[in-house]
C-alpha cells in the first residue's frame, strides 16, 4: 500500500514571513510600515471581488504566524473561544474602536501635514503606552507627515499583533481571527453581496 501522502504546500502557506518581516523591518525603519496598507485594502478588493473571506481563510500572514506559534510551538492553551467575544456586540463594538483609532491617527498625520502639530516619533502600544521609536527613523528627505502617518499605523499593526498574540495565549491559536476588523468588514461585505442574513 502507498502511504498518504502529506498535505502539499503553496506558496501562500509562507506568507506569516512576510508578517513577521514587516513587524521586524518596521522596528529598524519606521517608513516599512507604509507597506501594511496591502493587508488593508487587499482583503476588502478580495471581499469586493466577491472572494468572500478568502483573504482571512488563505492569505493572511498575521493568521498563519499565530497558528505556528499557538500549534507547532505550543504557545497556545488551545481553549475555545468565549461566546462574547464571538458576539456582534463585540465584534462590531471592536470595529468601530478600530475606526475610531484609525482615524485619530489620520488626524495626527493631516496636522503634521498642516504644519499645526510636529512629527511625534513615538509608537503606541495598545493605544496607551507610548514607546519612543526615534532610531527607527533615518531618512530626512521624507515628508514628515509621512513619517507621521508610519509611526501611526505601525502602531497600529504592532497593537493588533500583540492583542491576536494574548487572545493565541488564551484561547485557540487563530482566535485572533473570531473579531479581527478586516475579518468583520470582509463578513459585512460578503453578507451585502450575497444578501445573506447571518455573519
Amino acid at each position: 500500500m502507498k502511504k498518504c501522502a502529506g498535505v502539499k504546500k503553496h506558496w501562500y502557506d509562507y506568507l506569516w514571513i512576510v508578517s513577521l518581516a514587516y513587524l521586524v523591518l518596521g522596528f529598524f525603519n519606521i517608513l516599512f510600515a507604509w507597506l501594511g496598507l496591502l493587508c488593508f485594502f487587499i482583503p476588502l478588493i478580495i471581499a469586493i471581488a466577491g472572494g468572500g473571506k478568502a483573504y482571512c481563510n488563505r492569505y493572511c500572514g498575521r493568521g498563519q504566524l499565530f497558528g505556528l506559534l499557538g500549534g507547532k510551538f505550543g504557545l497556545s492553551r488551545k481553549k475555545d473561544v468565549p461566546n462574547w467575544m464571538k458576539s456582534k456586540w463585540f465584534r462590531y463594538g471592536f470595529l468601530i474602536f478600530f475606526f475610531i483609532m484609525f482615524f485619530q491617527m489620520l488626524w495626527n498625520t493631516y496636522l503634521v501635514f498642516d504644519g499645526a502639530q510636529n512629527l511625534r516619533q513615538v509608537v503606541t502600544l495598545l493605544w496607551t503606552f507610548k514607546v519612543p521609536w526615534h532610531w527607527a527613523h533615518h531618512t530626512t528627505n521624507i515628508a514628515p507627515w509621512a513619517a507621521q502617518f508610519a509611526f501611526g499605523f505601525y502602531s497600529v499593526m504592532l497593537t493588533s499583533t500583540i492583542l491576536g498574540f494574548i487572545t493565541m495565549i488564551f484561547c485557540k491559536p487563530r482566535s485572533w481571527c473570531v473579531y479581527c476588523p478586516m475579518g468583520t468588514m470582509t463578513q459585512l461585505i460578503s453578507k451585502a453581496k450575497n444578501g445573506k442574513n447571518n455573519i
